[in-house]
């Protein structure tokens, strides 16, 4: 019988990439009574140039263009691909082939991308986000302590009246940002451009008495031309940044966003809804640090990256994964976490840490990430027993005694606010 498939010749545990190979991370399970070598040359196939079967006439070129699995260590899988195969500045072709088929395919029991190394002509390609961390600190105006942040609570239901009346109490008590949360779009009973005009009344008259910058993340996620609408709204009410739900708009949606806001000289916040559907299975999907790394490249300024103390699924080491991919100027390798990966000219941006947060919480999350976060503290200030003035000012005492290296007992003795959420909180994880 003639030779059917052409697998094998995808495979060469002997080769060594290059520089301007783009380098795939897999972890892979071969399905019942196929060998590792075979489900890894599958894989290399498929987000090739490979296809089921052995053909009868194929330009002599192609060889250079297949993509090779070279190195198999366990369940873990290292597959080069030369440049040629991707276009220029297309992240959504990048995905088409390392994150398409592969993932159907009856040849993989399963199969979960966990990182890329890009090489430098294609990263140069990208033009990453407008601004640095050390650009959003130098528009806030706030140069060494996390930025804060939060989400009225409940996060949908309130009139756009009284979500500013929340949001001005969260800026009386301290905190940077006021935060749409990731269903508040335009609603019967809080439209968005009300609630944008609002806020902006507010956010003056916080600043006013304040004497500090206040802004907010409020939500443009829909229809792209809408989201482009919506942007130029914020923008004629005097807000620097835009939220979108990244991973629902699509990373085409993001970029057009990242042009438009460019424009505009404002900033993207990033919220991940919807990550879990694809990253919380360990065993398949794609990684939170890999979709980071892909919307830093297509210039998102803030994304959400857990809090490992929180609410939300994710331990300490995915966290701090997704803040080097997010923060670092070279992200260095970690053995079956990342790849190392120089991310030349584009700029930095900052993890948001967010999700079933209190005050008293504050200390263990910014162990975990330093100062160079922004720290979204929402349920936590709005259940204190005085208030959300009285929960943010608690937050900020929190971040004062972690600064200061004194204990959150030390501070509350006093710092009235911070020893009620104490009171009531302790330093409870919520599950």
């Amino acid at each position: 019988m003639p030779k059917i498939d052409w697998y094998d010749q995808f495979v060469d545990l002997g080769h060594a990439p290059d520089r301007s190979e783009l380098v795939v991370l897999f972890y892979f399970e071969p399905p019942a009574g196929m060998s590792v070598k075979e489900t890894a040359g599958r894989i290399a196939s498929e987000s090739s140039t490979g296809t089921w079967t052995t053909l009868s006439r194929m330009p002599t070129r192609m060889k250079r263009l297949q993509a090779t699995a070279f190195e198999i260590d366990g369940n873990l899988l290292k597959v080069s691909y030369p440049l040629d195969l991707w276009e220029r500045g297309n992240v959504c072709q990048l995905l088409s082939g390392i994150a398409g088929n592969i993932f159907g395919m009856k040849g993989v029991e399963n199969l979960r991308l966990i990182d890329a190394k890009l090489p430098g002509k294609y990263i140069s390609s990208f033009k990453g986000p407008n601004y640095s961390m050390k650009g959003i600190r130098r528009k806030m105006k706030v140069q060494k302590r996390p930025l804060t942040g939060a989400v009225p609570k409940p996060k949908i239901g309130f009139s756009a009246l009284e979500h500013a009346k929340v949001g001005y109490e969260t800026w009386m008590g301290g905190f940077d940002f006021v935060k749409d949360d990731e269903n508040l779009s335009s609603l019967p009973f809080n439209s968005f451009d009300r609630r944008v005009r609002l806020l902006a009344r507010y956010r003056d008259r916080a600043e006013a008495r304040t004497g500090d910058i206040k802004d907010a993340y409020v939500n443009i996620t829909a229809e792209v031309e809408e989201m482009k609408r919506r942007a130029d709204h914020l923008h004629e009410n005097g807000f620097r940044f835009v939220m979108v739900d990244v991973v629902i708009v699509g990373y085409a949606g993001v970029q057009t966003i990242r042009e438009h806001t460019r424009d505009l000289g404002m900033a993207i916040h990033a919220h991940r809804a919807m990550h879990a559907a694809f990253d919380r299975n360990p065993r398949h999907g794609m990684t939170m640090q890999f979709v980071a790394k892909m919307m830093r490249l297509i210039g998102v300024n803030q994304i959400h990256s857990g809090t490992a103390v929180g609410k939300l699924v994710g331990d300490k080491e995915e966290v701090l994964a997704i803040a080097d991919v997010l923060r670092e100027r070279v992200t260095r390798e970690r053995k079956g976490i990342l790849l190392e990966q120089d991310w030349g000219s584009i700029k930095t941006a900052f993890p948001v840490a967010s999700g079933g947060l209190h005050p008293g919480l504050v200390p263990d999350v910014m162990d975990i990430y330093g100062n160079e976060m922004v720290l979204l503290v929402s349920g936590g200030i709005h259940g204190h027993p005085k208030g959300t003035r009285a929960g943010a000012r608690a937050a900020m005492q929190a971040i004062e005694a972690q600064m200061e290296g004194v204990t959150l007992e030390e501070k509350a003795r006093s710092s009235t606010e911070l020893a009620q959420a104490l009171e009531k909180w302790g330093h409870h994880r919520p599950k």
